[in-house]
């Protein structure tokens, strides 16, 4: 009976180890996902020009391949990859981590300087000559592409911010991060994608007075919320890229840029006397936002005027 006993304690013991290490999964995939947030929204606000001047009925298959694409490339490609860099190659993490961050104030930049200078845009005119098979295949590899490198950027950023060892725990938590994030950039994308159909059906065929209300409401909308979350993942993408490009060069040793948007976050916070977190994190937010702008501003001619001619020139059928 003892015996028993002792083994109904070492089960409990080791189901309370596993409840444990399942709260270290998830407390790290918490953490690990929350500075990706930048990312996140941009991959959002992104994502639904991809279906723009498509049929309705195959918006929402299109938004399912490339999530399932992207489901494949986070688990099966770039996950083994972090995790490989990380056992093997962990002084890597940093300048790319950084190459990513530039790349987000790249596309940071580059969307403020189009507000400031607009651009002609060929999506309509793509949207006539081609067929929409011809299309639709265009836009989803397009998609795919550009979800590709912006999980890899969820991904280090995720990685990056994980403080344990443990190498399943890692494991599951940047499993959990990528399951995670996928499942809400695309399920708001296809609720951002069939929201007007639904308020066009409201507006038609609602039955009250204030359903029909609703439903034009909604219609209306549609292009103001599209244009917030735009702007959202813009100012995101600087912040995030910004605060990245910071802290590698205080790991690389250039302690300054950290060092004195800390000073001046703290000065705020000091003279202001309440909301003491609240302020710091404001402060070093916008900080970290210029620093991405600035930054951004730099990487625009470098990458229009000699990265790509030089990709062009080596990859012509890329062109």
């Amino acid at each position: 009976m003892s015996g028993l006993l002792a083994l109904f304690d070492d089960v409990a013991a080791i189901a309370k180890l596993a409840a444990s290490q399942l709260d270290d999964v998830a407390a790290q995939a918490g953490k690990a996902g929350t500075k990706a947030a930048g990312v996140v929204i941009d991959d959002a606000a992104v994502t639904p020009k991809y279906v723009t001047g498509l049929p309705a009925a195959r918006e929402l298959p299109i938004v399912w391949t490339i999530a399932r694409a992207s489901v494949f490339n986070k688990l099966v490609i770039l996950l083994p990859a972090a995790l490989l860099l990380q056992a093997f190659l962990p002084w890597m993490l940093t300048p790319l981590l950084m190459l990513g961050g530039a790349y987000l104030c790249f596309e940071g930049a580059e969307k403020v300087w189009h507000l400031i200078v607009p651009h002609k845009e060929h999506g309509p005119q793509q949207a006539q000559t081609l067929e929409a098979a011809h299309l639709e295949e265009k836009r989803v590899k397009g998609a795919i592409k550009t979800d590709f490198i912006l999980s890899a950027e969820i991904m280090t950023i995720s990685l990056a911010q994980l403080d344990i060892d443990v190498f399943w725990i890692q494991a599951l938590a940047l499993a959990a991060v990528a399951i995670a994030i996928t499942a809400l950039v695309y399920g708001a994308v296809a609720l951002l994608v069939k929201a007007d159909d639904l308020g066009l059906h409201l507006s038609a065929e609602g039955r009250l007075a204030a359903t029909r209300s609703l439903g034009r409401g909604i219609v209306t909308s549609m292009p103001s919320v599209m244009g917030v979350i735009a702007t959202v993942g813009t100012v995101a993408m600087l912040w995030v890229g910004g605060s990245i490009l910071v802290h590698g060069l205080h790991d690389f040793g250039w302690h300054l840029p950290y060092e004195q948007i800390a000073h001046m976050a703290d000065l705020a916070a000091g003279t202001l006397g309440t909301g003491h977190g609240l302020v710091s994190w404001a402060v070093t937010a916008g900080l970290d936002g210029i620093v991405g702008l600035a930054s951004g501003l730099v990487l625009i001619p470098i990458v229009t005027r000699a990265i790509v001619p030089v990709s062009s020139w080596l990859f012509p059928e890329k062109a």
